[in-house]
């Protein structure tokens, strides 16, 4: 990561992905950097050229609220990245951190996995690591070297290119998932890590790091190729795990009767059953394309209960 401030190096980079036409300003001559200038911006969120740039270069670290939604107007922001702005905008100390915790499942919820055995099933860390399978998940991601980061298998493993059907979306996910996790916790050893690996060997993934698009996971659908059961459309859930609210269980489906149904079903005859809880910590020594792997752990048990919230995005406690 760079040595420039979180809200800083996001502030600039949404402003120089914007064109004047865009913002519907006039374009006069040659421009010698990228997108808008800072006093562009300056003027369509009504504060000085002064102010705004230290906003950028980090010397003022206390906008309001007016101040934060005027400069998110301003860039075009959508709400997701409007979010993330706040976010980056709050003092060290009223940030919850992602570190502490992040990497231990409840047993109930590693009983949960084992207990849907006709449904793909893990668990994601704030940094996309798989922390806890099900045996189906394993089997579906079989063809990967290792079931351990989604953004390694997708940037870094041989694999990813053929079993994510659409790449590039898979591409772009993962980063702006990465993206909005580390707004909660700039501070974060694990996704600074996860980071500085997959740039450093990843040209593409440096690319679409260094935009600042940020997007959480929504329920959406995927296309798939597995190695030997071929073509599969699947439907996910994400849902968030109440106690660990920087985990997500994550869920693929099958349309009933579907031919992904029956892939699905042909996977789980050839797979035999692992222990109940097998935990997606406890893989082989890493090779030279993987990222650092986290500190297995584990928690105190935690009732396990289904919730809606008013977006229809359920979580678990």
């Amino acid at each position: 990561m760079s040595d420039g401030t979180p809200l800083g190096e996001f502030l600039r980079a949404r402003r120089e992905a914007l064109k004047p036409q865009d913002v519907g300003l006039p374009e006069h001559g040659r421009r010698r950097v990228p997108g808008l200038r800072r006093e562009e911006v300056a003027m369509l969120a009504g504060v000085s050229s002064d102010y705004y740039m230290r906003l950028e270069q980090g010397r003022e670290t206390g906008p309001s609220p007016q101040v934060i939604d005027a400069v998110a107007a301003a860039l075009h922001l959508d709400d997701e990245a409007l979010d993330h702005l706040r976010r980056l905008t709050r003092a060290p100390q009223e940030r919850r951190s992602t570190s502490v915790g992040h990497d231990r499942i409840s047993p109930q919820l590693l009983q949960l996995l084992d207990n849907w055995p006709d449904t793909p099933a893990f668990v994601l860390g704030p940094a996309l690591d798989v922390l806890a399978h099900n045996a189906l998940a394993a089997a579906l991601h079989s063809g990967f070297q290792r079931f351990d980061n989604l953004a390694r298998m997708v940037f870094l493993d041989p694999a990813g290119r053929g079993f994510y059907r659409d790449w590039e979306r898979a591409a772009n996910s993962c980063v702006a998932e990465i993206r909005a996790a580390y707004g909660y916790d700039p501070d974060s050893p694990r996704i600074t890590e996860v980071v500085d690996t997959l740039g450093s060997k990843s040209p593409e993934f440096a690319e679409l790091w260094a935009r600042h698009e940020v997007k959480g996971k929504t329920q959406q659908a995927k296309n798939l190729a597995h190695p030997e059961v071929g073509a599969l459309e699947i439907q996910f859930s994400a849902f968030t795990v109440n106690g660990a609210p920087h985990q997500q269980l994550v869920v693929y489906q099958a349309e009933p009767a579907s031919s992904t149904a029956a892939a699905f079903a042909e996977l789980r005859s050839r797979t035999a059953r692992p222990a109940p809880g097998h935990n997606a910590a406890q893989m082989p020594a890493r090779a030279d394309d993987t990222v650092p792997s986290p500190p297995a752990g584990w928690a105190m048990a935690n009732a396990i209960a289904a919730a809606t919230d008013e977006a229809g995005t359920a979580t678990l406690r």
